[in-house]
């Protein structure tokens, strides 16, 4: 057995909801093993909230919209190009002895996530996307924003994600990682429902005081720009 998290969409603040679910979870690196798990989180979370459509989020996801939104797949445009989100998140890190390294945005998403200078180049202090510096606090705050805006560049992807009230992401264990694909993807639900999505994704102070409540952060981060 295991648990893993499921994300429900939510619209009012913080815009989802963790659930905790036990599973029966099949061990292995195969996609079939990989599938056997989803399918057995999904049920364990059916069974406890009957009629509530969940999908999963990554490369390993049944669906071939859950696949289309992995990180790995889903586009961003940035420069004129078009690039993989994983990229434009990889490639937007900056650290104390160097980047943002931008030649990773023309990397595949599974290299650029391996590429040597993300640990050698000490802590890491920003990101920057299009010009634009994020700080590293909150921590999955450059992610979450970075993620929806891409999602938001593809119109049909938001409309068929309505039908669904929560998601899940089989890799993504809490206990080991901050970034989650599928509770970036209950956010922007949630924010959707809400009538907040626009406007939070076109300005970051925004998307800080709504989905995290930074209203002091916020001011204190444009104050410190004059």
């Amino acid at each position: 057995m295991a648990k893993r998290p499921v994300f429900v969409a939510k619209e009012v603040y913080p815009y989802y909801e963790v659930v905790e679910v036990e599973f029966d979870f099949y061990p292995g690196f195969a996609i079939s093993q990989k599938q056997k798990s989803i399918a057995a989180l999904h049920k364990s979370y059916r069974a406890l909230y009957l009629g509530l459509k969940v999908l999963e989020i990554s490369t390993k996801s049944p669906n071939d919209l859950g696949v289309s939104l992995s990180a790995f797949n889903l586009p961003i445009t940035t420069g004129g190009k078009v690039i993989s989100l994983e990229c434009a998140f990889q490639g937007g890190k900056r650290f104390e002895k160097g980047g943002p390294y931008i030649d990773i945005y023309d990397m595949k998403p599974w290299s650029a996530k391996k590429d040597s200078r993300l640990k050698e180049s000490g802590e890491l202090i920003a990101f920057v996307f299009q010009d634009e510096v994020f700080s590293i606090e909150p921590k999955d705050f450059f992610y979450n924003w970075i993620y929806i805006k891409a999602m938001c560049e593809h119109r049909d992807y938001l409309y068929e994600l309505q039908e669904y009230t929560a998601f899940t992401d089989i890799e993504f264990n809490p206990n080991k990682s901050i970034n989650c694909q599928a509770k970036a993807i209950a956010i922007a639900v949630g924010l959707s429902k809400s009538g907040l999505l626009q406007e939070c994704i076109a300005d970051k102070y925004k998307f800080l005081d709504v989905v995290y409540e930074m209203r002091e952060f916020v001011t204190y981060e444009q104050m410190n720009l004059f």
